[in-house]
């Protein structure tokens, strides 16, 4: 069916599966002889905790999350986590981040408000284009913990090799490569991700944190807020508060979506394809280039520039035009972006780089 939808590039909030809108369109006024939309009930209802935990569930199919790590899901977004990771982890005050771009950035300058950081490596040298060598850290023996953002969805580097934290526990923000590809969820203490780029709606966050983290009140600063304790989220199964409702339902229906078209696997394979046709048109553009080290490059987030930004401005102009939405960089860095998340279909990227093509030869 052809709804007019534009190709949305942008980094989020996101593109979503069309058949995932489709199924919510189809039970939006009546959610399977509910009588009312998910966004009228009540989350106590037995209706909506089958929703809930079936989400979790797939999730951990999907992921095949170990029985000792817990699945949260908290409002407030990614950013939220900067605050909460520190709160709750920092048993002795001190933690090592690794700094590669825009988003460690501001989570290292949270996390200084309650402990000792160590920014134990950085690229920043050459503006976030690659991710530095991590194979022998200088991390402290009573380090807490070691941080990374492992896609950086502004600078558009992502890791292909974890750090060696020489035993200490990994945290990481996957917001902007969640369920892009497999994951050993033991390599991690806690991972989290804001869901709004790969997985659903704006307003929220999925936690997953290995069970031996979550902390006592009373091993926590007496000031720390009820809400911002992972151990209130864990003991009342993401249900302390009214939880956000929509997105979890929307999320579920992405992880049964996933599942059933060949789990994470089969969903890197698809990514690794639609990145390469972008990269491939980079790599031989004379107008288009490509702004981070190959090595290092995202299958999600493929910042590029022209090396004018009056022509940036023309392109994304053109674009937009055309059809081709959410291609402007992100205000601090400029030049263009184009986020293939997992909903973007190959035939969108394939289109774009026709477009882009032709701007060239006729702008050149």
């Amino acid at each position: 069916m052809n709804y007019n939808r534009t190709y949305n590039f942008s980094a989020g909030p996101a593109t979503m599966p069309e058949p995932v809108l489709e199924e919510i369109r189809d039970e939006m006024m009546n959610y399977r002889g509910s009588g009312m939309c998910v966004m009228e009930m009540s989350h106590r209802s037995p209706v909506y905790q089958q929703i809930i935990d079936e989400a979790e569930q797939d999730l951990r199919d999907l992921m095949h999350i170990p029985d000792n790590y817990k699945v949260l899901f908290i409002q407030g977004g990614a950013t939220l986590q900067f605050a909460m990771i520190p709160m709750n982890l920092m048993k002795n005050g001190v933690a090592c981040y690794v700094e590669t771009g825009a988003w460690s950035k501001k989570a290292i300058a949270e996390a200084k408000k309650y402990g000792d950081v160590h920014v134990v490596a950085s690229s920043k040298d050459r503006n976030f284009c690659y991710v530095p060598d991590c194979s022998s850290l200088d991390i402290p023996e009573n380090t807490d913990y070691v941080y990374i953002c492992e896609n950086e969805t502004i600078h558009g580097v992502t890791w292909n090799k974890l750090p060696d934290t020489k035993g200490h526990v990994l945290v990481s923000d996957q917001s902007s490569m969640f369920l892009s590809k497999p994951c050993n969820v033991s390599d991690y203490g806690l991972i989290y991700a804001g869901v709004q780029k790969n997985v659903g709606p704006a307003g929220m966050v999925v936690v997953i944190i290995r069970e031996d983290l979550i902390r006592d009140d009373a091993e926590l600063d007496p000031k720390t807020p009820i809400y911002m304790n992972y151990k209130t989220h864990a003991d009342n199964g993401s249900m302390y508060n009214t939880p956000n409702c929509w997105a979890i339902y929307c999320c579920g229906k992405v992880f049964k979506y996933l599942k059933s078209i060949g789990g994470l696997e089969e969903m890197e394979k698809r990514n690794i394809e639609k990145a390469k046709v972008m990269y491939d048109f980079l790599d031989s553009s004379k107008m288009f280039t490509g702004t981070v080290d190959k090595e290092f490059r995202s299958l999600m987030n493929i910042p590029f520039v022209t090396g004018d930004k009056e022509l940036d401005a023309k392109v994304v102009a053109a674009t937009k035009a055309a059809g081709y939405d959410n291609l402007k960089g992100h205000k601090s860095v400029g030049g263009l972006r184009a986020s293939t998340y997992n909903a973007m279909p190959k035939d969108g990227v394939e289109a774009l780089v026709e477009f882009l093509t032709k701007f060239e030869k006729e702008n050149g």
